[in-house]
């Protein structure tokens, strides 16, 4: 354990889209950043394989390659990367202090956070094996591969609806599978999915299995009003039950939505305290994708480098 404090002008948490992007536009700033990486260097892209809808890659690439080239731009201007957790922080005073994993501690001007969100999963073993091999949590990445075939989606909240309906609009037909006798959606989403014609709605409907070896080819299901089980002919199958963010460590510091997204001033990364900048995921529940993580992780670097001169540090 060291007990030397180590003084640093930026200090960005988290590597996915966000994190490394601020990386590159601080590096290229002077401010000289250093990047802790977290438990999942590349965030969430680090479990998708293809990803075809960021510009620049127009033949696609995978999502691990995406973000080690992220990682080596970073690199490339001077970011000092650590593949190290953060598991601690204190915002009382001008300077942030820090801690990571090791019980190393940090003093850092400003503080990007970019610890992004992780997607709720069912737990089923099945679905663990066939991560990334017909099982998703993004049907705004993935639907594309799923074109004119049958898939099914499991949530009843808003998002859930959202995604059925836009899968609807690629895939011949969409299974919406709700634990419960109804949805929690906003009624006007409801009605959306009511007047989708290829989108079936089963209630009280929870999965026991996904099917498959090298590839989804089916869900068992069960009616949990008859008892009933029966097997649905899917090749894709996505998981809509939330996403959480990665924010309990900035618990009792920074403001948060009910669902533990942080929140920043309209159209800018501030959080409530001075120096401290959200990006990512962690505080985008709207749009959650890598380009616009990375466009506010670029914002944050921004906010960052203003407020240091601002204050006379750089």
């Amino acid at each position: 354990m060291s007990n030397n404090i180590e003084k640093v002008n930026c200090l960005i948490i988290g590597s996915g889209p966000a994190g490394y992007t601020a990386a590159i536009y601080a590096s290229r700033a002077n401010l000289n950043p250093v990047l802790y990486t977290g438990k999942e260097p590349g965030g969430q892209l680090t479990i998708t394989t293809e990803v075809e809808n960021y510009p620049g890659y127009p033949q696609g690439i995978q999502g691990p390659e995406m973000m080690e080239d992220f990682k080596n731009q970073a690199l490339r201007f001077g970011a000092d990367i650590r593949f190290e957790l953060i598991d601690k922080v204190d915002f009382t005073g001008p300077v942030h202090r820090i801690w990571s994993e090791t019980g190393h501690e940090i003093h850092a001007h400003a503080v990007i956070i970019a610890t992004g969100a992780s997607a709720k999963w069912l737990g089923l073993p099945s679905e663990q094996k066939l991560m990334n091999k017909g099982v998703s949590a993004c049907a705004v990445c993935d639907g594309f591969f799923f074109r004119k075939q049958e898939v099914a989606i499991v949530g009843a909240g808003d998002t859930a609806a959202e995604e059925a309906t836009y899968l609807a609009k690629l895939c011949s037909k969409v299974h919406m599978l709700v634990r419960k006798d109804e949805m929690r959606a906003s009624k006007i989403m409801q009605e959306r999915v009511k007047n989708t014609p290829n989108l079936v709605v089963h209630y009280n409907t929870e999965t026991l299995e996904i099917l498959g070896d090298d590839g989804v080819t089916g869900a068992r299901v069960k009616n949990n009003a008859t008892g009933e089980e029966t097997v649905l002919n899917v090749t894709g199958f996505f998981v809509a039950i939330g996403h959480k963010p990665n924010t309990d460590i900035f618990n009792g510091w920074l403001d948060m939505d009910d669902n533990g997204y942080l929140k920043t001033v309209p159209g800018r990364t501030l959080t409530n305290i001075p120096g401290v900048f959200a990006s990512g995921d962690a505080q985008d529940h709207i749009y959650r994708q890598a380009v616009t993580a990375a466009g506010s992780g670029c914002m944050a670097a921004l906010d960052a480098e203003r407020y240091l001169s601002e204050h006379g540090i750089i």
